[in-house]
């Protein structure tokens, strides 16, 4: 069972990023929380985040997440998975801190795998260095977007140009104050078979005809970088953009997703750990009715049951990153789809109960649960929703059997 063993260079990168957290990000939560409070906006970008950046930097805790040694330091998704749970921990300030922030990290692999040298020098480098951020526009209000052949946003081609017309919204990342350049997915055959129609291009943020109209909150949270609706109206965009070829979309979206859902995963269980400290100091702190609430029999079981739900997720997101690696995403198709459902559903289970033990201040700003709560909500439909997942890991299961001769059984079988 190899994949439980931790590399020794994985285990070193662990060591240093539990100081870091513990030495300067913990720390660093309420300074960031004064900061923004004092700014007034809600997508401010503190100064705390960029002495962070350069604390990660300067401990050689930067671009963990990069699979690719020319651009990062090589980990696999197995040595990567329990680094992305530790800065979980902290989400609003750990990933950014070491620049592996959604969706950042993955559109850093898409410009690694199939962007242009051109791409790689005004886009990629500046990205991979933490000076500029991006987003990621795929998903539109008119469709239900689960379903990605029903992105409408229309990419026609004209000469050595593409005219882009349509509406993206959720955008995550596009309110974020160095949001320079967009991944955005459209359409640009419509007679094509259903998943060559799309294609995927590179468009700056603030190129002519591109509107951000509005943020959207999440749960009536305004996110720091924000989730925003985009007008695309006549934006023309070079053919050279247009990221691998036409009619790619649909393949580019299915290799950025694999590690992108490992990692929300193991930040969502690494926002479970913290729950489940926090639950505990609570339960041990506050006394009702003659007994600390650590003594309450159904508090012991959310407890326990919060033990068992994060190791169980743990070790199922481990064997989908071990099965990343050693055969590959399509082969690990079903584990992927299962651990989004799972992770989402574990952690918020242990929010709710840890909530629930924190009374009338579990629902406030003054503990970090509520907040987390909203975000790892938004999991279970960021990706694909749950409902998504769970019909391609049904069909899995089904193929089993589909070629199964099933013959009727003899009548006599029936008689006693």
């Amino acid at each position: 069972m190899e994949f439980f063993l931790m590399s020794e260079r994985a285990e070193r990168y662990r060591t240093d990023l539990l100081a870091f957290m513990d030495e300067h990000v913990y720390p660093a939560e309420p300074v960031y929380q004064q900061q923004m409070r004092d700014s007034g906006d809600p997508h401010f970008h503190p100064p705390i985040m960029e002495e962070l950046k350069a604390e990660a930097r300067r401990r050689g805790l930067w671009n963990l997440f990069h699979p690719h040694p020319e651009w990062g330091p090589g980990l696999t998704n197995l040595e990567y998975a329990p680094l992305a749970e530790i800065m979980g921990r902290s989400p609003h300030l750990a990933p950014e801190a070491c620049n592996c922030a959604a969706p950042d990290t993955g559109n850093m692999e898409v410009l690694t795998l199939f962007g242009s040298d051109a791409h790689k020098k005004q886009y990629l480098e500046p990205l991979l260095d933490g000076t500029i951020r991006s987003a990621f526009a795929m998903t539109e209000p008119a469709v239900a977007s689960s379903d990605a052949t029903n992105i409408e946003l229309s990419m026609v081609r004209d000469g050595d140009e593409y005219v882009l017309n349509g509406r993206k919204w959720l955008a995550s990342n596009a309110m974020h104050k160095n949001c320079k350049v967009l991944i955005v997915m459209g359409k640009t055959d419509p007679d094509a078979p259903a998943h060559r129609q799309q294609s995927m291009m590179v468009v700056p943020i603030d190129a002519p005809g591109v509107t951000v109209l509005r943020n959207l909150t999440v749960f009536g949270y305004a996110d720091r970088e924000g989730h925003a609706e985009i007008d695309f109206h006549d934006v023309r965009v070079p053919a050279a953009d247009v990221l691998l070829g036409e009619g790619e979309g649909f393949a580019i979206s299915q290799a950025r997703l694999g590690p992108g859902r490992i990692h929300h995963c193991m930040r969502a269980i690494g926002v479970a750990e913290r729950a489940l400290e926090l639950m505990c100091r609570r339960a041990e702190s506050r006394v009702t009715f003659g007994q600390p609430l650590s003594e309450r029999a159904n508090i012991q079981d959310w407890i326990a049951e919060a033990r068992i739900e994060i190791e169980m997720t743990r070790l199922l997101t481990l064997k989908a990153a071990w099965l990343m690696d050693t055969v590959g995403n399509k082969a690990a198709r079903t584990e992927i789809a299962a651990i989004k459902v799972a992770a989402p559903t574990m952690a918020l289970t242990i929010l709710d109960r840890a909530i629930q033990v924190h009374g009338g201040g579990g629902v406030t700003d003054d503990f970090p649960l509520a907040n987390a709560w909203a975000q790892v909500r938004t999991l279970r439909l960021a990706d694909g929703p749950d409902e998504v997942h769970k019909r391609a890991i049904a069909k899995q299961e089904l193929r089993k059997y589909r070629d199964e001769v099933r013959t009727p059984a003899p009548a006599s079988a029936n008689r006693p």
